[in-house]
C-alpha cells in the first residue's frame, strides 16, 4: 500500500488527497483518440500515457462527437477511415460549432491528398501510418504550442510564416516569373487573387507582397476562411457588438478593423457563404464594414489579398460565388506553381527546411544523401511545400548521421518508381569527379588558401570544407 493510501485510511483529510489529484490532473493534457483499431489504439494510449498525456479512446465518429461536446480536450487524434464515416465529418462539425481544439489527422501515406484537405478544413496537422513514436510526439507538441491560435491571426514583420520565414527565391523559370509578378504588384494598392494547389505557400506569397508594399509597417492579418463557419464568419471579419447574438458578451473588433493601415489576407475565399460575400463586396468597394448587431458603419483602410485552390470561374457559373465579387478580388492574379513543376528549386527548399528543422529540433543535419535526393526528385509531392516541410522535418528528426538517408524517408515514398536513378547516379559520379578536379585545381592556384578558393568557386567556406572531406582531398 502506498503512503498516501494508508494516511487516507487512517483519517488523513480527504480534501488534501483530492487537491493533490486535481493538481496532478491539471498538469496532464487530455487527448481524445478516435481510432477503430483496438490494438493500435492500445499502443498509442500506452505510449502517450508514459509521456504524461491522459488519453481517452473511442472507436467511432458518433462517440467522438459525443465526447468533444461533453468534455474538454487539449488535442484530438483523429483517424480518417472510421466505421461510420470519415474524419472530415467531425472536423466540419467542430468548425461549424466554433470549437478550437487542435486536430491531428491520422491517415495512410497514400491518402496524403486527404490529409492536405483535412488541414484546409481546419485540422492543425497530419501524421501518416505506421506512426513513428518520435514523430507523433513532435506533431502533438507543435499542435499544442499553437493550441490557443484563433482561425485568424495578426503578424508583424519577422514573425514565423506558414512555410518559409523569408521568401526563398527559386531558380526555375516558373519561380522567376512568380517573383517578377510579386515585385510588379507589391507597390500598388490593387487587390490580388493568389491561385494554387493546397500547400504551395500562398500565404507566404501574400506576406511577401505585404513586405514589399508601402504598407509594410502596418499589420498583416491572415484569415483562414475555410475554418470559419457561416455563423462565425461575419463576426470574425467585421466584428460584433455586445448582445448581438448568444455568447456576444463584449464588443469585438473584426479582422478588417484590426488590419486597418495594413494588409488583410483571406485564404480559401471561395469557402465564404453568399451572405458573407455580400458584406465582403461592400468592404472592398467602399472600404466600409458594419459589425454584427451594429448600425454604425466603420471606415477601414486595408489592402486585400485573397487566395484559393478552387476554380472560382466554375463557382461563378454555378452560382456559389458572386461574379461581381470575383472581379473585385481579381484585379491582378498570381498563380503559384506546384512543387512538382519546380524541380530546379527542390534542393533550395530542402536545404531551407533542413536548416529550419535543425534549429527547431536542435539537430545539425548537413544535407541529403544522393540516394535520398533521387527519391525526393522522383516523388510527385501532392501536398506541395507543406508535405515537403513535414517530410524533411521528420527525416531530420530520425537521421542519425550528418545526412538524411533513404531509411529516414517514409517507406511508401521509397516505393515510388525511381527508374532514372541509375543514370542519375552515373551522371552524378561524372559531375562529382569533375567537381573534385576543379576544387583541387583551384586550391593549388591559390596555394591552398581556402577563403580565396571558396570565393573563386562561389561557395561558402563551410561547403568547401565539407566537399574537401567528402572527396578526401589533401588540403
Amino acid at each position: 500500500m502506498f503512503f498516501w493510501e494508508s494516511r487516507i485510511l487512517s483519517g488523513f483529510p480527504l480534501f488534501v488527497f483530492i487537491l493533490k489529484l486535481v493538481r496532478r490532473s491539471a498538469t496532464m493534457i487530455r487527448i481524445l483518440l478516435i481510432e477503430d483499431d483496438p490494438a493500435f489504439s492500445q499502443i498509442i494510449e500506452n505510449f502517450l500515457g508514459r509521456k504524461k498525456y491522459e488519453v481517452h479512446t473511442v472507436p467511432s465518429l458518433k462517440e467522438g462527437s459525443a465526447a468533444v461536446h461533453k468534455e474538454p480536450y487539449g488535442l484530438i487524434l483523429l483517424d480518417y477511415h472510421l466505421p461510420d464515416g470519415t474524419g472530415f465529418e467531425l472536423i466540419r462539425e467542430m468548425t461549424e460549432a466554433g470549437m478550437k481544439v487542435p486536430i491531428v489527422m491520422m491517415t495512410g501515406f497514400h491518402d496524403i491528398r486527404t490529409a492536405v484537405k483535412a488541414i484546409n478544413m481546419g485540422a492543425r496537422n497530419y501524421i501518416t501510418k505506421p506512426v513513428n513514436p518520435e514523430e507523433l510526439l513532435m506533431v502533438i507538441s507543435e499542435a499544442l504550442q499553437d493550441k490557443h491560435a484563433e482561425a485568424s491571426h495578426v503578424s508583424a514583420e519577422g514573425q514565423k510564416d506558414t512555410f518559409l520565414p523569408s521568401f526563398v527565391k527559386g531558380e526555375s523559370e516558373a519561380s522567376e516569373e512568380l517573383m517578377r509578378h510579386i515585385e510588379l504588384i507589391a507597390p500598388t494598392n490593387m487587390t490580388v487573387l493568389i491561385l494554387g494547389e493546397s500547400g504551395t505557400g500562398k500565404e507566404n506569397i501574400a506576406r511577401s507582397i505585404h513586405r514589399l508594399s508601402t504598407r509594410a509597417d502596418g499589420p498583416f492579418v491572415a484569415i483562414d476562411c475555410g475554418a470559419l463557419s457561416e455563423e462565425l464568419a461575419s463576426s470574425e471579419l467585421f466584428g460584433h457588438i455586445k448582445g448581438a447574438f448568444t455568447g456576444a458578451i463584449n464588443d469585438k473588433k473584426g479582422e478588417f478593423e484590426m488590419a486597418s493601415g495594413g494588409t488583410i489576407f483571406l485564404d480559401e475565399v471561395g469557402n465564404l457563404t453568399y451572405p458573407v460575400q455580400v458584406k465582403l463586396l461592400r468592404a472592398i468597394q467602399e472600404r466600409i464594414i458594419q459589425p454584427v448587431g451594429g448600425n454604425k458603419p466603420i471606415k477601414v483602410d486595408v489592402r486585400i489579398i485573397t487566395a484559393t485552390n478552387e476554380d472560382l470561374i466554375t463557382n461563378v457559373r454555378n452560382g456559389s460565388f458572386r461574379e461581381d465579387l470575383y472581379h473585385r478580388v481579381n484585379e491582378f492574379s498570381i498563380r503559384v506553381p506546384a512543387l512538382r513543376n519546380r524541380g530546379e528549386d527542390l534542393p533550395l527548399f530542402i536545404d531551407h527546411f533542413i536548416r529550419q528543422s535543425n534549429k527547431e529540433l536542435s539537430k545539425s543535419i548537413e544535407g541529403v544523401s544522393p540516394e535520398a535526393m533521387a527519391i525526393f526528385r522522383t516523388y510527385k509531392w501532392p501536398g506541395n511545400l507543406r508535405e515537403l516541410k513535414n517530410t524533411v522535418k521528420r527525416a531530420v528528426l530520425l537521421a542519425k548521421g550528418p545526412f538524411i538517408e533513404t531509411d529516414n524517408i517514409p517507406e511508401e515514398m521509397r516505393q515510388t518508381p525511381v527508374a532514372p536513378v541509375k543514370q542519375e547516379k552515373e551522371l552524378r559520379a561524372m559531375n562529382e569527379a569533375n567537381e573534385k578536379e576543379l576544387i583541387i585545381k583551384t586550391l593549388k592556384e591559390v596555394k591552398y588558401n581556402k577563403s580565396k578558393a571558396a570565393g573563386i568557386l562561389n561557395i561558402d567556406r563551410k561547403t568547401l570544407y565539407m566537399k574537401i572531406a567528402r572527396y578526401g582531398i589533401e588540403a
